[in-house]
């Protein structure tokens, strides 16, 4: 595909400041990607891997934002796994692309700068547009293809999800072969990695899961099945993709807001299908009277919660993705747990970190008076 022409020709595998890599070779390197404030040189590490025979260059990148380390767990379980016996092509394995942040146990980098919205950067810019350059320098014009694993932000957790430009074509066919059952349309932000990576020819798709500074067993397991399921799509490696029963396309998503200050009770988890006028969560004050409660202004799908249950007005509770027309919330919710595969346990285990209540008959109306919406 081609490449915008203030970036140049798009780069060989093969060859890198640090050496050459031979077909058939795996090499772990370290990549200079800026200095710190002692003049020591920053060194992402990374790993190549090249098959013997041609193909497409895959990267797969993490802790984008530091404090995001699942994707790092996910990396360096594939390294060590020995399942990445490549037909063809080449892989870039990055488990921490932010070392700056990741140092510091933060998102944002020293400058404060987001580094995920200064893409593709300048060479002459700050701190965080000189970083973004020199990865997209080296690593996204290297590549055909390209995995950028994320988490929630800080205080929140997401059920596995896709972020993908599906009016893409090459897009739409890696974002549907990582095999998730939700999947968000979308370009992203201005300056993020996947849209620039992909408005530059190289076709990116975003994974969010999780929370921040874990590694969590079935978000590691998701990521690493989708990853996989992309390299057989491109024909890199052997096997056959597993894909849900059902794939959901999100075009519109919101934030539920908490109308009130106080204390959350949640009636759904992440990852659960709710339909129109479902409780979502109870606010209450301190000693239980409730306050108000938040509903599912439509049939949708949790995409991801806060996950500290105090909270003040405004504050964003609850990320729901609206199911499109024709989609059935009831069929979506049977064929998960008809099928038993890793959707229904990663909806099961993620439940497990929230308290998680049926709203009954008998809590409603027992606000405080004229305490309620």
């Amino acid at each position: 595909m081609p490449r915008a022409s203030r970036f140049g020709k798009k780069k060989s595998i093969a060859t890198w400041d640090e050496g050459d890599i031979a077909p058939g070779e795996t090499r772990n390197f370290r990549l200079t990607v800026s200095e710190s404030y002692s003049g020591m040189n920053v060194r992402i590490p990374i790993q190549v891997r090249r098959a013997k025979r041609e193909g497409p260059t895959v990267f797969v990148t993490a802790a984008l934002h530091g404090d995001e380390i699942n994707g790092t767990g996910v990396i360096r379980q594939m390294i060590h796994d020995g399942a990445l016996d490549l037909k063809c092509g080449g892989l870039i394995l990055v488990p921490v692309l932010n070392l700056l942040a990741f140092d510091r146990h933060s998102r944002y980098l020293p400058d404060r700068r987001d580094l995920n919205r200064c893409f593709p950067g300048s060479l002459g810019g700050s701190l965080a547009s000189r970083m973004a350059r020199r990865i997209f320098d080296e690593i996204v014009m290297r590549s055909d293809y390209g995995i950028d694993l994320h988490t929630a932000a800080v205080r929140r957790t997401n059920y596995p999800n896709i972020r993908a430009d599906m009016g893409n074509a090459e897009v739409a066919r890696i974002a549907h072969a990582f095999g998730s059952e939700l999947v968000l349309n979308g370009k992203g932000p201005k300056g993020s990695f996947r849209r620039e990576a992909t408005s530059i020819g190289c076709p990116t798709i975003v994974m969010e899961g999780g929370e921040v500074w874990k590694v969590e067993p079935r978000i590691v397991e998701s990521a690493m099945k989708g990853v996989t399921n992309v390299l057989r799509e491109l024909g890199m490696l052997e096997g056959e993709t597993e894909i849900p029963p059902q794939q959901t396309v999100l075009e519109k998503t919101v934030w539920l807001r908490a109308e009130r200050g106080g204390f959350l009770q949640f009636h759904v988890a992440p990852g659960e299908v709710v339909v129109r006028e479902q409780a979502i969560a109870t606010n209450t004050n301190l000693l239980g009277v409730e306050r108000s409660v938040l509903y599912a202004p439509f049939d949708g799908v949790v995409i991801g919660m806060t996950t500290l249950p105090a909270v003040t007005p405004g504050e964003p509770v609850c990320h729901l993705g609206r199911l499109p027309r024709g989609t059935k919330a009831a069929q979506l919710s049977q064929d998960r747990s008809e099928d038993e595969g890793l959707e229904e346990r990663l909806f099961e285990e993620l439940s497990t970190n929230f308290m998680v209540v049926e709203r009954s008959d008998e809590t409603e109306g027992m606000g405080e008076t004229g305490d309620s919406e």
